[in-house]
């Protein structure tokens, strides 16, 4: 197929098609004259597999590109591939000791809650994982803001996660752009159903009911 078809099934533009293949994102067509291509179906999915980090993902293309890398890199183990994966999706903060208006002592307090709150899950999860990181700043600006609830608040969520993530059998054949893709795209999926979730729950505690019409 011609770049036009490739832009027309996926509607990616063609200067954004060409961009990609000057950045490497997308591998070389075929050359039929000097300024001639043909693409594939494998130009396609790569193309679906772009559009679904950028747009749904929400990823920056120097993520992308690390992804893209990461998926073709067949020494690299799955496990190895799942924190790249979420690397690029939850990049580590500018660390602690650079930012003075942050009170150190309660992030400190927020870091030992997130360490219970796994233990009490009993989770292994390493300590350069940037979720850890990225709890403790939630659990911190939460204090801070008067939110009103601790670690244990996120014990009914990191049991629905751990139940709901959703991982190839042991020896099963893996399909490296799938695995990303769909953890991906269950992260997204899980933040618009928690969105749905309240919108419902907001609307039915929190909304008074229509008054009956008198005409009726």
């Amino acid at each position: 197929m011609r770049i036009s078809d490739l832009s027309r099934q996926t509607g990616v533009p063609v200067g954004t098609i060409k961009f990609y293949l000057r950045e490497g994102l997308l591998p070389p067509g075929r050359l039929t004259s000097r300024n001639q291509a043909q693409y594939d179906e494998k130009h396609l999915r790569r193309l679906w597999l772009i559009r679904a980090f950028t747009t749904i993902g929400q990823l920056d293309l120097s993520s992308v590109q690390v992804l893209l890398s990461a998926i073709a890199d067949d020494q690299l183990p799955v496990p190895e591939l799942y924190g790249v994966v979420n690397r690029a999706m939850f990049p580590e903060d500018t660390a602690v000791g650079q930012d003075p208006s942050r009170d150190r002592s309660e992030l400190a307090q927020a870091h030992s809650d997130v360490d219970g709150l796994l233990d009490d899950l009993g989770w292994r999860v390493p300590f350069g994982v940037p979720g850890r990181q990225t709890l403790a700043e939630v659990l911190a600006a939460m204090r801070r803001l008067g939110c009103g609830c601790g670690a244990d608040y996120f014990l009914a969520y990191g049991r629905a996660a751990e139940q709901l993530t959703d991982l190839p059998p042991a020896g099963a054949a893996v399909e490296r752009a799938a695995v990303v893709a769909r953890t991906i795209l269950i992260e997204t999926a899980f933040a618009a159903l928690r969105r749905m979730a309240q919108e419902h729950v907001v609307s039915t505690r929190l909304v008074p009911p229509l008054a009956p019409d008198p005409a009726a």
